[in-house]
């Protein structure tokens, strides 16, 4: 069978306008299958040159596929199953930052270069000490990015029009001016000149982003179906869901250079990106969060299986529109509408997302995702959120491990063995838990200012009560039973 390459998408040629700094699923799943459509309406006119910023890895298939591949997004709409497949073909190049030093270095000399995008993970917008200006690259992204843009700035003599646009996507909050923080103290360390960092400063638009879809990535059970009915093989096809959203937020308004929202694309363009991470955090990852154990406990092992339990569906809705989304900013009918696209994508029959995936690190996730809708709920009706609490509860109740086995936490599910993994500290709470009085085991863990950043025994009346309660029922009755109970009130 053939491979797919340019004969066969005959890509038109662009002027390159985005150096993207990774080459993962993510980024070629929703980044570059963007601009592709973008490209396509006559609104950005734009290609992509990938850079890996990684020594390790290959781009062996990039290159032999001549850096075409698809993109196939699958899920429901209005209940019905759905699937959009497309070529993506406005991708230029791919080089490695490190193999390819000059040829990288010399697209900051590209006249027509206007934007930076990136995913080099959470970890990989940090500052690196260790970075010199000298290394060919420097090892950090921000250390590439640093040298990168100073050589654009000494190419073009200060130029003030010759500033790019950055778009980082990594999953941290206020990616892009942790970015820029670690942009300037590294061109400070390296002494660089004073009218760089000014240019940095004046020229450089740095947006912090909010991205969310889900991508599965390489098909390898129905590869050989795809490349059958597409009549070529793609070693680089990336599937992943339906839905898609992109808040970009930066002071200086970015949507005429970057008008992916004229191509009808779900790009939103704020000066406030907070409302929306709030939305996204609160009510998709809070939803994951707040279900997985009670789930996992009542026997199922995908959130797929958990959306067809009726059960764990009530508590799902009942958390979500009861108790997290009338204490949030953005309009109501609007958090209602995220929110049953939100059951949407987790009634996707094409994800298989796993619970024990989703548990990972669990007490962190509570933290964070559920703990501010439980505080707020307290806050406006002066009593504990009957959904969040049982949350809670069921998530002690997953963690009620009776040893440690390779640096995890075991428990049992109707007597087989799982496997929970969190922080050593978490771990070491709940090695042995399984025998201990849920009364006690609560007050215990609700007073580790570590574990949930304050001591929840002081300012919550009858949370205490409530969660051993919960574990009790849990421990005598089962997962289901409980959960019943507490839905019947």
């Amino acid at each position: 069978m053939k491979t797919i390459n340019k004969d066969i998408t005959k890509p038109i040629n662009r002027p390159v306008k985005v150096l993207q700094y990774g080459e993962g699923n993510f980024l070629r799943g929703f980044v570059d299958y963007m601009i592709d459509i973008a490209n396509e309406e006559g609104v950005v006119d734009g290609n992509i040159v990938i850079v890996k910023p990684i020594s390790y890895g290959s781009l062996e298939n990039f290159r032999r596929q001549e850096y075409q591949y698809s993109v196939s997004l699958r899920g429901l709409e209005d209940g019905k199953p759905k699937v959009i497949n497309r070529i993506v073909s406005s991708i230029t190049d791919t080089l490695c930052a490190y193999e390819n030093y000059e040829e990288y270095m010399g697209y900051a000399r590209l006249e027509s270069l206007r934007f930076i995008v990136s995913n080099t993970t959470e970890a990989g917008i940090v500052y690196d000490e260790g970075d010199s200006y000298e290394d060919k690259p420097p090892r950090s992204f921000p250390g590439k990015l640093t040298k990168f843009l100073y050589e654009r700035y000494n190419f073009f003599n200060g130029d003030k029009t010759k500033g790019l646009i950055m778009l980082p996507c990594e999953l941290i909050e206020n990616n892009a001016l942790v970015l820029k923080e670690c942009v300037n103290k590294l061109a400070k360390s390296w002494k660089l000149d004073i009218g760089f960092i000014d240019w940095v400063k004046e020229c450089c638009v740095f947006c912090n982003t909010l991205v969310d879809r889900i991508i599965t990535g390489f098909p390898h059970n129905e590869a050989e179906e795809y490349w059958q009915a597409a009549g070529y093989e793609d070693k680089l096809i990336v599937t992943g869901e339906l839905f898609g959203l992109w808040v970009i937020e930066s002071d200086v308004d970015i949507s005429k250079d970057f008008p992916l929202n004229k191509a009808g694309l779900p790009v939103i363009f704020t000066k406030d990106i907070k409302p929306y991470r709030e939305q996204k955090v609160r009510i998709l990852n809070g939803a994951h969060t707040s279900i997985v154990a009670a789930s996992f406990l009542s026997g199922n092992d995908t959130v797929k299986a958990s959306m067809d339990d009726g059960l764990i569906k009530e508590f799902l809705m009942r958390t979500v529109f009861d108790e997290i989304i009338p204490n949030l900013t953005l309009a109501r009918n609007e958090l209602e509408d995220f929110a049953n696209k939100v059951i949407e994508r987790f009634e996707n029959p094409f994800v298989k997302h796993s619970l024990l995936s989703i548990s990972l690190n669990s007490v962190s996730k509570w933290r964070a995702r559920c703990l501010p809708s439980f505080k707020d709920y307290y806050a406006a009706k002066e009593k504990l959120p009957a959904c969040l609490t049982f949350s809670l509860a069921a998530l002690m109740s997953l963690y009620r491990g009776k040893r440690l086995k390779s640096e995890a936490l075991v428990g049992y599910r109707d007597g087989v063995e799982y496997k929970i993994m969190d922080d050593e500290k978490v771990m070491d709470f709940f090695d042995g838990s399984a025998d201990r009085d849920g009364f006690i085991l609560a007050e215990e863990f609700l007073r580790k200012e570590e574990f949930l950043g304050e001591d929840l025994t002081t300012s919550y009346q009858g949370l205490v009560d409530a969660i051993g309660n919960h574990l009790e029922q849990i421990e005598k009755y089962g997962m289901r039973k409980a959960l019943e109970a507490l839905l019947k009130d």
